[in-house]
């Protein structure tokens, strides 16, 4: 998942959680490579054994751990050691690739053991030598996770690499202030078909403006419900580069909203969006968005500036998917008992999926989980404290049922990134419509030689 707000708490940093290792024992390593902490959490929290192993003499003379030491993490004994670089500017994928390369002449300490994954360019790693079979080393029981995961991480062959320890089906976020003030009601069955396709979608924008609102929160927030709709890829299998014919229909949305003022020309991640969210208590600021899209993930770790109880979700346009982090198994790994052991908490171990529903507003990669979550919680009327009660487990339930994965490349991750950052350029005015497409097809023949992109007078 993108999450780019969570890994600037990791930025430039290696998370050590492991004891220092003597020279004796080096292999005695797990070595885990991430992007931020999120993941990290909650292996700390619900799969890990902690340890302090400093020991102190307390007042009495006996010899007693010491409660300040820092706290280490271990998997059956043997400690972890977390590498944790940020994504932005394909940083951590860089450096990992770096690593996976020297795998095989890495000492023992050093080697890969597992590394997480974006479902942007997971395929670069699941169809790759530098992943392994997760069945031949002990994760066999995959029948309660969702199909997409799966496909996801698995090769040309059908060979699975490993596993996600979330569902990430997105939904449309709105404002339920805002929903009252403009359509009268804020109740998420009459808000959906109000918005049920795009044609409708559009036409509420215009009501929305009329109000002094915004529709979305930003111009790239309703980026990947068309890009997960393409029914063509960006890379074909001769490597010739073209526009799927869905992100036309984002090209066309994204230059009617600017145009209409029905939003701003910011990024996901930009300042001017999440301002657009928030609810200043100080200034008595409030973003003036009406909606964006988003999983669970998104509104529970970065929505934070957002007043938890004004907001509720909704389907939407069109079932998509945002986001995922799978946990690969390097080749060369000489912990692979630990791994198998960490894959399988995350989708086969009941107490820790339900712990990551109820806790951490997770949806999960154990459909049996979610349901009964999601059944309890419409029986005794229970929801997420942010979306005022509402059960988005039981939604998100209904939206899982129709996430694709489908015209995946290993190269999407820098085609829809320099897309909307090239396009943005455009909508801004800096630069003609067919000069912006241009630039991006440049960029992407920089970053991939061997690939065939339109000449300038073709991008058009």
């Amino acid at each position: 998942m993108k999450k780019g707000l969570l890994s600037a708490v990791a930025l430039l940093a290696t998370v050590v959680g492991a004891a220092t290792m003597t020279s004796c024992a080096p292999k005695n390593v797990i070595n885990i490579r991430a992007w931020n902490d999120e993941f990290k959490r909650f292996f700390e929290k619900y799969v890990s054994d902690e340890k302090i192993d400093s020991m102190t003499t307390n007042e009495a003379g006996d010899t007693v751990e010491n409660p300040n030491a820092p706290k280490t993490y271990h998997v059956d004994g043997v400690p972890v050691k977390w590498s944790i670089v940020p994504s932005q500017d394909a940083q951590y994928q860089d450096k990992l690739d770096i690593a996976l390369e020297k795998q095989e002449k890495a000492s023992e300490g050093e080697k890969v053991d597992m590394f997480l994954a974006e479902a942007d360019y997971i395929l670069k790693y699941a169809d790759s030598a530098t992943t392994q079979n997760i069945r031949e080393i002990g994760v066999t029981d995959m029948s309660k996770t969702y199909n997409y995961t799966v496909q996801a991480a698995s090769d040309r062959n059908g060979v699975v690499k490993g596993v996600s320890f979330q569902c990430c089906p997105s939904a449309l976020i709105y404002n339920k202030v805002i929903a009252e003030d403009v359509f009268g009601t804020s109740d998420p069955a009459v808000i959906q078909e109000k918005l049920s396709d795009w044609d409708k979608f559009n036409e509420a924008a215009a009501a929305v403006k009329a109000k002094g609102y915004f529709m979305t929160a930003s111009v790239e927030d309703s980026y990947r419900v068309f890009s997960n709709n393409a029914t063509t890829p960006w890379v074909d299998a001769n490597g010739n580069v073209s526009i799927p014919e869905a992100i036309n229909g984002w090209k066309a949305q994204s230059k009617l909203f600017i145009e209409k003022e029905y939003t701003v020309n910011d990024g996901v991640w930009g300042d001017e969006k999440n301002k657009n969210i928030v609810k200043d208590k100080e200034t008595g600021y409030k973003g003036k968005a009406f909606c964006c899209f988003g999983p669970a993930w998104y509104y529970n770790f970065c929505m934070g500036g957002a007043t938890k109880g004004d907001w509720r979700i909704c389907k939407g346009p069109q079932a998509h998917f945002w986001g995922g982090t799978w946990l690969m198994a390097a080749t060369g790994s000489n912990n692979t008992d630990a791994v198998a052991k960490i894959m399988n908490a995350f989708i086969n171990d009941e107490t820790v999926c339900e712990n990551l529903i109820k806790n951490d507003g997770q949806f999960t990669n154990n459909q049996t989980v979610n349901a009964r979550v999601a059944a309890e919680y419409t029986a005794s009327n229970k929801g997420n404290e942010f979306l005022g009660g509402q059960n988005d487990t039981a939604i998100f339930l209904d939206l899982a049922k129709n996430i694709k994965f489908e015209n995946a490349t290993n190269y999407d991750q820098i085609c829809n990134e320099k897309f909307q950052q090239f396009y943005r350029e455009y909508l801004g005015g800096s630069v003609t419509e067919s000069k912006a497409i241009e630039n991006f097809y440049k960029d992407v023949k920089t970053k991939y030689s061997h690939l065939i992109v339109p000449v300038a007078e073709e991008a058009k």
